[in-house]
């Protein structure tokens, strides 16, 4: 037999200790990332049991506060925050008493304007004229402001409205400033009671505009070319009343 030679077998040796050595570094590596992904996810898990439990006790938390200290009424504050949150009747149906969609004032059939001197336009410090609004101010959709209004003497008076499109009218509209804009705290020359009219005199209804409720009120309710305004009393101002906006709407039914 012959014989090995002694450096094949120191190299040999040398060989099998690397190729071990290596593969011992592999397994303690890949243990010890198989030991960090194990503890990472039994962490993580425990992480979400303790978030799921502290939430549970969060809402349980919540739910006792609010019932101890919201009032027995929760139900209808909540229908009131919703209705308040809504928009009005009026902003959802077409006006057909507006003058820019072609409304128009019939000013022959309208009550005299009450002539009033809070403004003045003058010219180098002589005064030319006191401008006051008129009866197309009702159909002009402009943003309420105290006493940017139509006002007439006394507290009965008239308007009449061409309407911008023949209508199906189903509501009227009577727009006010609201008490709580009001400079003197009162709103006594809003129209009180008032009715609605067309052409040939017929009578489409009486109405009453409640001074403490909502600025915007909508009355509910036939193809008409003209409305005939007839406001019958006011809250109490001797000498005028004024009207700042007034709508003619027409709801539509949705076909789905």
């Amino acid at each position: 037999m012959s014989k090995v030679c002694p450096d094949f077998c120191l190299c040999l040796s040398v060989c099998l200790s690397v190729c071990l050595s290596v593969w011992f570094y592999r397994i303690v590596v890949y243990l010890r990332i198989w030991l960090r992904c194990s503890l990472c996810a039994r962490l993580s898990q425990q992480m979400v049991e303790r978030l799921q439990t502290d939430l549970a006790d969060l809402e349980e938390a919540m739910a006792k506060w609010l019932h101890e200290n919201l009032p027995q009424n929760e139900p209808q504050m909540v229908k009131e925050v919703v209705k308040n949150c809504s928009p009005l009747l009026a902003d959802r149906m077409p006006d057909f008493a507006l003058e820019s969609q072609g409304a128009s004032v019939v000013s022959t059939r309208c009550s005299e304007t009450y002539r009033t001197r809070s403004a003045c336009v003058s010219f180098l410090g002589v005064p030319l004229w006191y401008p006051s609004e008129n009866p197309r101010t009702v159909i002009q959709g402009q943003a309420v402001q105290a006493g940017k209004c139509w006002a007439f003497h006394g507290a009965q008076g008239t308007l009449v409205i061409a309407l911008s499109h023949p209508a199906h009218i189903t509501h009227v509209t009577m727009e006010h400033l609201p008490v709580s804009n009001a400079p003197t705290g009162r709103i006594d020359s809003a129209p009180k009671a008032f009715s609605v009219y067309v052409k040939d005199g017929t009578w489409l209804g009486t109405f009453t505009y409640d001074q403490h409720g909502g600025a915007i009120q909508t009355f509910q309710l036939a193809i008409y070319y003209y409305v005939e305004l007839r406001v019958l009393s006011n809250w109490g101002h001797l000498e005028y009343t004024c009207v700042y906006r007034f709508r003619v709407g027409q709801r539509f039914q949705i076909v789905l």
